[in-house]
């Protein structure tokens, strides 16, 4: 199975183009952290992501996850976000990489899960505000920098999906696949 990430700052339109790719039959796993987000918030905490372990909990979510769809069908399957986004949001919100995070990482490489291209979906020039997204679009470039920095850090080659519309930006990820798939 070949896996890929699609990543990008918050608001980029990340999880529209997965429904489609999803839609179109690919296998998917979803992000954790709004999830987790969700989660904490009902639970009666404000801002999840304040506190250090918030970072152990997506990387935990983001684990089963993985391991919920290891036994999927061969073929490609996208991931979005994974645990090099997580280390990213670590370092933006200048929390510590715990042990857990190191290993997770460190699991990551040595079993090669993911493939080395990732698709970097870019922001679409604004930032729609929700309950989990409290960012400001200068914020979001901020976060971009650090994911694009973080990403080449752990040694993958960055798969610009441009802004555009949902049609052109799966387009561009199909033929990015075909392109990988022919080797030129």
């Amino acid at each position: 199975m070949q896996r890929f990430i699609l990543t990008g700052a918050p608001g980029s339109g990340k999880t529209a183009i997965i429904r489609q790719l999803e839609i179109d039959g690919f296998n998917v796993v979803e992000e954790a952290a709004t999830d987790v987000i969700a989660l904490q918030q009902v639970q009666g905490i404000a801002e999840p992501w304040t506190n250090p372990s918030f970072i152990d909990a997506v990387a935990r979510l983001q684990g089963h996850r993985e391991n919920q769809f290891s036994t999927a069908p061969s073929g490609i399957q996208f991931h979005d976000r994974s645990i090099i986004c997580t280390a990213a949001l670590a370092i933006y919100l200048g929390h510590p990489f715990s042990e857990f995070l190191l290993s997770e990482l460190a699991r990551v490489r040595r079993d090669a899960i993911f493939q080395k291209q990732v698709f970097f979906v870019q922001n679409l020039g604004f930032i729609t505000p929700t309950e989990a997204r409290r960012i400001s679009f200068e914020e979001t470039l901020r976060f971009e920098e650090v994911h694009a920095r973080t990403y080449c850090d752990f040694g993958y080659e960055s798969v610009q999906i441009a802004r555009g519309t949902l049609s052109d930006r799966v387009s561009a990820i199909k033929n990015a696949l075909a392109h990988f798939a022919t080797g030129f």
